[in-house]
């Protein structure tokens, strides 16, 4: 007689994506706020707000007045392992405007990692590698590694192209692939 031996190997089966915020199943922004470069004396107004077709909308207007010359909008969250994806996914509608997008590895850190985007004028989905975010503090590249692409406690998209300048950008999600 002949035994046979089944080996049963447990499979793990990983998220293909993680959903950060889906603004088109939203009633309000909750945990969203926005920073202006009024907390330097600054003269930049933006505003977030649910647009009647379920959008969020991140729109104002840029002033260098003052020293000033930025407005962003941020989302915090309880720190998160993030080690299984490789690329934040926003699906947006732009201006043509480039904007920052920013990571934030830890609550207590002092710096953040950004990278930049261009939008185009027509909804598109735009995939940002996270080996690609930089640590920066006020606007200045830091001597130090790149996003190591294992926690994540915090996002924000910012507007600081060195000019006065309207903007307009539609989001429906933000994630990480």
């Amino acid at each position: 007689m002949k035994h046979f031996f089944i080996c049963l190997i447990p499979i793990l089966v990983l998220p293909s994506s993680l959903l950060i915020y889906d603004f088109k199943n939203k009633d309000d922004l909750d945990g969203w706020y926005v920073v202006n470069d009024g907390v330097m004396g600054g003269l930049s107004e933006g505003s977030l707000s649910i647009t009647q077709e379920g959008h969020a909308l991140f729109e104002g207007f840029v002033s260098l007045e003052n020293y000033g010359g930025f407005t962003s909008i941020r989302f915090d969250f309880e720190i998160a392992d993030v080690s299984d994806f490789s690329k934040v996914v926003l699906k947006i509608r732009g201006d043509g405007k480039k904007y920052q997008f920013r990571l934030r590895e830890n609550r207590e850190d002092w710096h953040s990692y950004i990278t930049y985007f261009k939008t185009a004028k027509k909804w598109e989905t735009i995939e940002i590698p996270l080996k690609e975010f930089y640590p920066s503090f006020r606007g200045r590249e830091l001597d130090m590694p790149n996003y190591s692409g294992k926690n994540l406690s915090g996002i924000s998209i910012l507007i600081a192209n060195k000019k006065e300048e309207d903007f307009r950008l539609l989001i429906d999600e933000i994630r990480l692939k």
